[in-house]
């Protein structure tokens, strides 16, 4: 695992030890970044269910200032801090330990707006359009928002989530990538 672009490009990544996480492989975060930048002009990124860190701080890299972290096991938690003071970017970062739910309630109450989000959970986990729902009700999507979530290429997602309308999907074997937009006010049906 290693940061593709940016600032801090060709930086290795330390993966979480043992066999609980699923890291984004170097391809898959390439085609996801093709589609979503491939760089950024300032904003906020949140990564939920982060793992390693790989796709925030691969965000933070390629121009977002500041990024959130989230993750509720330790060793992935450790993991993030390890990554991101190994490139340098703990200054544009904040790392939590919290399930996401929490982690949306207090970041309601900072009033904070995300221009990007990640949500990458395992597999396992079938209801991120609720966790979407949430998202959105906490008011946390900055306009003209995107979120990349990444699932199992068998579970299907709706086209559109509340306010949020999918603008691309792929797939790689068994994880397919979906990316909505957040479009603020009334949608046109």
């Amino acid at each position: 695992m290693r940061v593709i672009s940016g600032s801090v490009k060709g930086r290795n990544l330390k993966a979480v030890p043992g066999m609980n996480t699923r890291p984004t492989t170097d391809k898959v975060k390439e085609a996801i970044f093709s589609m979503i930048g491939p760089y950024f002009d300032g904003g906020l990124v949140l990564d939920l269910f982060a793992g390693a860190g790989g796709l925030g701080i691969e965000a933070i890299s390629r121009g977002l200032e500041r990024g959130i972290f989230v993750d509720i096991e330790r060793a992935s938690v450790d993991t993030i801090k390890q990554n991101l003071l190994s490139t340098g970017l703990m200054v544009h970062a904040e790392v939590y330990r919290n399930s996401a739910e929490q982690a949306l309630k207090v970041l309601q109450r900072r009033e904070l707006k995300f221009d990007l989000i990640f949500i990458d959970p395992p597999y396992r986990m079938k209801n991120m359009d609720e966790l979407l729902l949430v998202v959105e009700e906490r008011h946390l999507f900055a306009v003209g928002a995107k979120v990349v979530l990444e699932h199992d290429a068998r579970t299907l997602y709706a086209e559109r989530i509340g306010q949020l309308i999918r603008i691309r999907k792929a797939e790689y074997g068994e994880t397919a990538i979906s990316i909505y937009e957040w479009m603020e006010g009334d949608i046109i049906q």
